[in-house]
Formats: C-alpha cells, sequence, structure tokens
C-alpha cells in the first residue's frame, strides 16, 4: 500500500487559491486513471466495451446540445468510461472526465434505459464541476482531500482474499466516501441527468426503475454488493423528485424500457467476465438443462444460454459452449443486434478452440474481404487471422482505426502483434510504445520508443527511415510529457 506521503507527493501543483482548473482536474485524472490502467481488475473488452459506448456517446450529444456541456470541457477533458471487473454494483465519476463502471452494475440492471440513467447522472456530476466545486468548497482540506483520492488510485497490492482492494475492483468506494458529494449536487446532477434521458433516446423512466432498484436494495441493508447506494445515498427528496418528473399517465408514448435480447446477452456476459468463481460458472453451465427452462421469458433464456455458452468456453469444455450458442442463434434469429452479439460469441469460442477458419465464418461481417468498422468484429478478426497466420490482411484496417482512434491502446497492442507477425519489428516497436502513450504511461512509452531508435541504428541503409523519422518526433514528445508529470510531483 502505498503511504499517504507518498500519494500526495505525486500531486500536480494546483496553486494556493484552492480553485481547481480544467487542465489541473485533467491532469489529476490523467494520473489517477494511469493507475487504473495498470489494475489487474481493469478490463477492456470490446463487447461490453461496445455497449457501453452506444449508450454513454447520445448522453454525450445531448449533453451537448442542450448546453450541459461546454465546450471548455468537451475539448478539455478526457471522456474515457472504464470497465472494472469487479462484481459490486457501482459506477463513479473521476476528476478530468473518466468514469469507471463495475461489470457488477452493468450485469443487473434491467435495460439500457437503467444503464443510461447511471451513466447520465455520473456526466452530469462531471459537466456540472461538483468535484472541483467540492475540493474548492473545502479548499482548507484540499491537500488530504486530494491525498485521499490518490491514494486509492495508487494502491499498488490487494489481499488475496479480498473482493474490493483496488480502485477499479472496489476500492472507488474508499476514494469516492472522500468525494461524498452533497444532497443538493446529487439531486443536481438527478435532474440534469434525467433531462438528458429522452433527447439521447432513453427512456426517463430509467432513472425511476433505477431507483426502485436502489431502494429494495438499501432496504436489505446493503450487503456490500451495493457501494453506489453509499457513495450515491438514496433519499426519499431523490426518489420523490424522480417519480413527480414523470407522474403516472405523463407522456404516455413514453413508456418503461424492457430488456431486450441484447441486453440480456451484455448483462450475462458481465456476469460471466466478473470471475465469479468455477462452481457459479458450472452452475450457469448447467441451468438450460433445468425442469422448465423452455417456458422461460426468451430474455431469461437468452441471458442463461449466453451465460452457459461463455461460461463453458472458459471452463474449456467446447462441445457444451458450442452446443449452448447454436440453440442461442436460433433464438436470436429474428433480432438482428442479438444476433450479432451471438456471432460474435461464437467466433469467440471457435477462437479459443483453435479453430480460426470456423471462428472467421462465424464472424458478422467478415465472411469476405470486406471488414466491419466497429471495434469487437475488428478485434476479433484480427485476433483470428493472426491465429491463422494470415497478418498480412489484417494491417490496413487496423492501421485505419488506429489512424482516427490513437488513444485505443488495446488496437496498438494488437497492431504490434500483426507488425511482428509481419516480420516489421521496427513498426512494432512503436506500435508497443503508442499503447503505453495511450494509458498516459510515459515512462514505458519513452522506453520503447528508444529502443526503436536503436534498432533503427543496427539496422543502418535497411532501416526504414520514414519509420525512424516518425520514432524520433514521438520520443520527443514522450519526453516532453514525462518532463510535465516531473514537474507536477
Amino acid at each position: 500500500m502505498i503511504s499517504p506521503a507518498h500519494a500526495q507527493s505525486q500531486l500536480p501543483t494546483l496553486g494556493e487559491s484552492g480553485d481547481l482548473t480544467t487542465s489541473a482536474e485533467r491532469r489529476l485524472g490523467d494520473r489517477i486513471i494511469r493507475e487504473l490502467y495498470r489494475d489487474p481488475d481493469y478490463i477492456d473488452d470490446p463487447v461490453i466495451a461496445d455497449y457501453v459506448q452506444g449508450i454513454w456517446q447520445p448522453l454525450m450529444e445531448a449533453a451537448r446540445a442542450r448546453g450541459e456541456l461546454s465546450a471548455e470541457l468537451d475539448e478539455r477533458f478526457a471522456w474515457e468510461i472504464l470497465l472494472g471487473r469487479d462484481r459490486t454494483v457501482n459506477a463513479f465519476a473521476l476528476p478530468g472526465g473518466y468514469l469507471g463502471v463495475h461489470l457488477g452494475l452493468v450485469g443487473v440492471v434491467a435495460t439500457r434505459d437503467e444503464l443510461a440513467s447511471v451513466l447520465a447522472h455520473e456526466l452530469s456530476h462531471v459537466t456540472q464541476r461538483h468535484i472541483s466545486r467540492l475540493i474548492t468548497q473545502q479548499s482548507k482540506q484540499t491537500p488530504l482531500l486530494l491525498g485521499a483520492l490518490v491514494l486509492g488510485a495508487l494502491a499498488a497490492s490487494k489481499n488475496p482474499g479480498a473482493t474490493q482492494a483496488l480502485v477499479v475492483g472496489g476500492q472507488a468506494l474508499a476514494m469516492q466516501n472522500q468525494l461524498n458529494f452533497s444532497r443538493d449536487m446529487e439531486r443536481e446532477a438527478d435532474r440534469i441527468g434525467y433531462g438528458l434521458m429522452a433527447p439521447a433516446g432513453f427512456s426517463p423512466l430509467g432513472f425511476v426503475s433505477m431507483f426502485d432498484k436502489l431502494q429494495q436494495a438499501n432496504r436489505l441493508n446493503d450487503n456490500g454488493s451495493w457501494p453506489y447506494l453509499r457513495s450515491h445515498p438514496l433519499t426519499s427528496e431523490r426518489m420523490a423528485d424522480m417519480q413527480s418528473r414523470h407522474p403516472p399517465g405523463a407522456n404516455p408514448g413514453q413508456t418503461a424500457g424492457v430488456t431486450s435480447l441484447e441486453h440480456a446477452m451484455v448483462a450475462a456476459r458481465a456476469r460471466v467476465l466478473s470471475n465469479p468463481g468455477v462452481d457459479t460458472l458450472r452452475q450457469w453451465v448447467q441451468e438450460p438443462q433445468g425442469i422448465g427452462f423452455a417456458a422461460q421469458p426468451p430474455q431469461r433464456r437468452a441471458a442463461a444460454l449466453y451465460a452457459a455458452a461463455l461460461g463453458a468456453q472458459q471452463l474449456r469444455d467446447m462441445a457444451v459452449a458450442r452446443s449452448a450458442v447454436q440453440k442461442l442463434e436460433a433464438l436470436a434469429q429474428a433480432d438482428p443486434a442479438a444476433l450479432r452479439l451471438v456471432r460474435l460469441l461464437r467466433a469467440e469460442i471457435e477462437l479459443a478452440a483453435g479453430d480460426a477458419s470456423a471462428a472467421q465464418t462465424a464472424l458478422p461481417e467478415a465472411k469476405g474481404v470486406g471488414t466491419s468498422t466497429r471495434r469487437p468484429e475488428l478485434l476479433l478478426r484480427t485476433r483470428i487471422l493472426l491465429q491463422a497466420v494470415q497478418a498480412s490482411a489484417a494491417a490496413s484496417s487496423l492501421q485505419t482505426w488506429v489512424a482516427n482512434h490513437p488513444k485505443d491502446a488495446s488496437a496498438w497492442q494488437l497492431l504490434a502483434a500483426v507488425w511482428q507477425a509481419q516480420g516489421q519489428g521496427l513498426r512494432a516497436i512503436r506500435a508497443e510504445a503508442e499503447a503505453h502513450a495511450a494509458r498516459y504511461d510515459y515512462a514505458a512509452a519513452v522506453d520503447r520508443f528508444k529502443a526503436g531508435q536503436d534498432l533503427a541504428r543496427r539496422g543502418g541503409a535497411a532501416a526504414d527511415h520514414i519509420e525512424a523519422s516518425i520514432i524520433d518526433t514521438r520520443l520527443r514528445a514522450m519526453e516532453s510529457l514525462l518532463r510535465e508529470q516531473a514537474a507536477e510531483r
């Protein structure tokens, strides 16, 4: 565990006024997020991330259109969501436009609207500068407050038996307890978040049904699986406010969302990927064999079959995984969004089984030479081609992707593997460096860029001079960023 003194020694210089500028808030967020990327509970699952982004981006657009998101914040802040493998139900806003979402939350919400309500609430905490306002209000305590914040984020060790040790893995609770928003701030985030729902294409009733879930958990005295309740305490005033904003009979065309097959599958995926344990996986694998399973609603069957297929894959029982995904595909035939997820899962299973040809056939929109621009298909297709020793077929589309998404560390890492497989060592080293830079690990990026320089020098006349020039330029940029980091300590 990092000491409080060490944590405070790493704080950016914020000045004496107690006001947290947008630049200082972003720098603080960058330093925290760099440690979150190193947390073993951090997970970049393309399928869940793509689904969450499909909710997040319309909310961002609605915030811009309604004037809640200023041009300055839009430009200066990161607006990134990190997923944590933790099974507890939590989401939290961080300085600089970063948000954390636990898989436990994704796994428990029943609809897109409920998940949208949580994201809209957290987004509103950021757009209204609640973190900065809170620190400004408590200016005398700012060093201690920020020290506790960074200390929670920089926790570098965990008890193997604990489920809440690091920030993404649960220590967000310890950090968020230092940033408990006032009741006025909570109500403001509710009100503004609620106003974003309809313009973003979601039912505002998602707020009401999510509050019902929170209230039920609260009545059970919260057994620890709902840390969201402790960092965002539910009050009767908040519930009454949300219910009054959407009284029964108002806006009859606007109804509460229902669980779609797609959402049921994403929630099931979140539950499986949160590492529930072998015994639980085996129970999920057996669930579709239970008496009365066929009579259950389609959404329940879809979730159970998805969990069974993915759980069987993790248990290395490919026959059971294939059987479950085949039944799931029959169930999802009439739902294009759900069918896409089934085919992605089938491709994952075949790839895990070592059958790259079957995986490529199963992959949506990837049967021919054309490739999909959606991230899950792109990354999975690249992994399949690498296994099939066809790396050259993956390079072009992946290069285009990172050119448009330079902060996608996972894509850069895959591109490094593609270039290495093609014997382009210099390019592979640069891609590795860019992956480190995308996660704000400038020291590691500098190290890899220097390795690229050494390789280029050893290559002599045969070296790729264009690539070497890019590496020189990027190295200077990373060294400058690294000096800025050092100056903030």
